[in-house]
């Protein structure tokens, strides 16, 4: 491997060398640095059908395995949209139009918070906590400004 330190050596033993010691180094040196090429893992982007690499973004990793607890509350939103929300006039579209979707949101919260484990599936009782104020949320984030992100802990 070509480094200042390597370079700096060779530099400073070739004093002793034949006068075309400088042409057979700088070959050399071209040698070194040609290999050196050949075995980083480098993509011409102008040969065809090659692309350079994009980094690679590591996915922060998660103690209680909360991106699988998002995909299936994904899931759970999407099944009730085609579900029993499927008409193109929701009940929460009138209940917004009026003013009132933000209360109406927190009020399923409570109710659903208050029968947890009670009536149906724990479950079921929690993914519809967590939809109602995902809701809520957008429906507070159309009335106010957030004004600082949130902290983390």
């Amino acid at each position: 491997m070509v480094n200042a330190w390597s370079l700096l050596y060779d530099e400073l033993n070739m004093a002793d060398q034949s006068p075309h010691a400088e042409d057979e180094y700088f070959q050399q040196l071209d040698d070194k640095f040609q290999n050196y090429l050949d075995n980083v893992n480098t993509v011409n982007v102008n040969m065809p059908g090659m692309q350079k690499p994009e980094p690679q973004k590591t996915k922060p990793t998660w103690k209680y395995h909360e991106d699988l607890t998002i995909k299936e509350i994904e899931d759970y939103i999407t099944r009730t949209y085609s579900a029993h929300y499927s008409s193109k006039i929701q009940t929460l579209d009138l209940i917004e139009s009026v003013g009132d979707a933000e209360a109406f949101c927190r009020s399923n919260i409570l109710k659903y918070a208050s029968r947890y484990d009670k009536k149906g599936s724990a479950k079921m009782d929690i993914m519809k906590i967590i939809h109602y104020a995902i809701l809520l949320y957008h429906f507070s984030g159309q009335n106010n400004e957030i004004e600082t992100p949130y902290e983390t802990f």
